[in-house]
């Protein structure tokens, strides 16, 4: 037989574990509740998420938005100016990044598809994204370089001949195969969208490499 004493020992005991179990939900309730509210506040734009920020290069410089210079009117060439030919284009390969040995390995196809590489080396700079710099003498070289590419960023800067530099950044794009190469000689370059009348543009400075030549080495 069980003693009145126990049994009211077991009713206080079951009485606390309900208030302790109230409190715990209780408070599971009211942080899923903050969080839903704070869920839909990030959803409706009320307030931005702290986690909303792009991925970066470690060690790589966060590069401009450069406006890209339309191509010049070509005497002789009423349609629009036509690419360059390849052994007209003479490109120097500038290593812009920690890897070692990207300038070497662009050269390799780039100088079998014809185009005149004239130097390799590397520059003070890292980037992400590979560049073509150019001159506005050297528009249309750079816009037959870039249809080589799937993409790539085009700068002007305030070199006055037609050289043109390939920095290669650390998240590089290969050149495309030769069949996928959108151009044919008799057909006129296509404008960069969005381009910019290249007199309206403020030519960045230019990079000069540290080392040039037989160089290829990562970006200081």
């Amino acid at each position: 037989m069980t003693s009145p004493g126990y049994d009211q020992a077991r009713v206080e005991r079951r009485r606390r574990e309900h208030e302790r179990q109230a409190v715990v939900f209780g408070v599971l309730i009211a942080f899923l509740a903050v969080c839903g509210i704070f869920a839909l506040a990030v959803y409706s734009g009320a307030i931005s998420s702290p986690f909303n920020r792009p991925f970066t290069t470690v060690g790589a410089a966060e590069q401009k938005t450069y406006p890209v210079p339309c191509l010049p009117k070509v005497k002789g060439q009423p349609d629009g100016a036509l690419p360059a030919s390849y052994s007209d284009v003479q490109v120097r390969l500038l290593n812009a990044s920690e890897e070692i040995g990207l300038a070497s390995a662009h050269e390799t196809v780039l100088a079998d598809r014809g185009f005149s590489i004239i130097a390799k080396g590397n520059v003070p700079v890292q980037l992400q994204e590979s560049e073509i710099r150019f001159g506005r003498k050297g528009i249309v070289q750079a816009y037959t370089l870039a249809a080589q590419f799937p993409e790539i960023r085009l700068v002007l800067d305030d070199r006055k001949d037609r050289k043109i530099d390939l920095l290669i950044g650390e998240e590089f794009e290969a050149p495309l195969d030769v069949e996928d190469v959108e151009l044919t000689a008799d057909q006129p370059l296509r404008n960069a969208e969005d381009c910019v009348p290249s007199g309206d543009i403020e030519p960045e400075k230019r990079i000069e490499p540290s080392a040039t030549d037989d160089e290829d080495q990562p970006a200081k």
